[in-house]
């Protein structure tokens, strides 16, 4: 029997749903519209458009692999992060929704300067410093990651949203002091590895099996980047400028710990939207403008 791109999609929503996908509605809109090249704002006319045989069975076998835990953005090639799309592979993490309150504080901060300069340590996608960049139109954003699989992504990114032209990736790494041309930055922002060596362990399957074990594994307790941006990159903060980090659910007292053991002032702890502690903040100064 010929199926219209809603039948597609409703079986698919009923797969995801038996299985317990979170999200079921949005991944079969996302994994319909990619399967059958239709538009995922247009869904009203999903359902007088006819497939063939060949695009159904596609779209399914999609949705096989989604199940059977590979992510569903490494399939589409893309993702949505801070109202913009992202191209993403494996070589880079899938961007959260949980970095976003991140990303809005940079955005905040960099407002507030005028034509701030950020870094994005252990930029991966480049999501954070992209998204700020494309936010604040006179803002100039320099990237790091020590991948340069990772790096491709992040121009490739750059390029797609127009901000190229404010925009540099470099390849270092945060665990050894920076290059000697980095300059002096407004704002500089991490979401570095985190995850401690038994968390590695318990990870779910879709994130050990497919994503980069080099952008997740932070040390034995997770803090080893933490230790070192503080210690050997925080000398190309401004006086007066703001260092931001993401964290995990149990780490932000710790990383709140090693920047005022690196002589950071104002230091501060932020939720993200599950009201989890997992933003930590501070200044190369004890006199500040409170981030509130």
């Amino acid at each position: 029997m010929t199926k219209t791109i809603n039948d597609v999609y409703m079986e698919l929503f009923h797969r995801f749903k038996e299985a317990n996908e979170p999200q079921p509605s949005l991944a079969a809109r996302e994994l319909t519209a990619y399967a059958c090249k239709a538009d995922k704002n247009k869904t009203g006319d999903w359902g007088h458009l006819y497939l063939d045989d060949a695009t159904v069975d596609y779209a399914n076998l999609l949705c096989d692999k989604c199940l059977d835990g590979e992510p569903l953005a490494y399939i589409l090639g893309e993702w949505d992060f801070y109202g913009l799309t992202f191209q993403v592979d494996k070589n880079v993490l899938i961007p959260r929704a949980d970095t976003e309150p991140l990303c809005e504080l940079v955005v905040e901060q960099a407002k507030k300067k005028v034509s701030p300069r950020i870094l994005d340590l252990c930029c991966g996608s480049g999501c954070i410093g992209i998204a700020a960049a494309h936010m604040v139109k006179d803002a100039h954003v320099a990237a790091v990651d020590n991948s340069e699989g990772a790096l491709r992504v992040t121009r490739e990114n750059a390029r797609r949203l127009g901000v190229q032209s404010r925009f540099v990736a470099v390849n270092a790494d945060v665990r050894f002091r920076p290059p000697g041309n980095m300059g002096q930055f407004d704002i500089i922002v991490s979401n570095p590895p985190y995850v401690t060596r038994s968390e590695m362990h318990q990870l779910d399957k879709s994130v050990y099996d497919y994503e980069p074990h080099e952008a997740l594994y932070g040390g034995v307790d997770g803090l080893d980047f933490y230790r070192s941006i503080c210690s050997k990159w925080g000398s190309l903060l401004v006086t007066g400028g703001i260092i931001l980090f993401e964290c995990g659910w149990q780490q932000a007292t710790d990383v709140a710990a090693i920047l005022e053991k690196n002589r950071f002032g104002g230091i501060g702890i932020t939720e993200d939207l599950a009201g989890v502690p997992r933003i930590v903040y501070g200044y190369n100064t004890e006199i500040h403008d409170p981030l509130e």
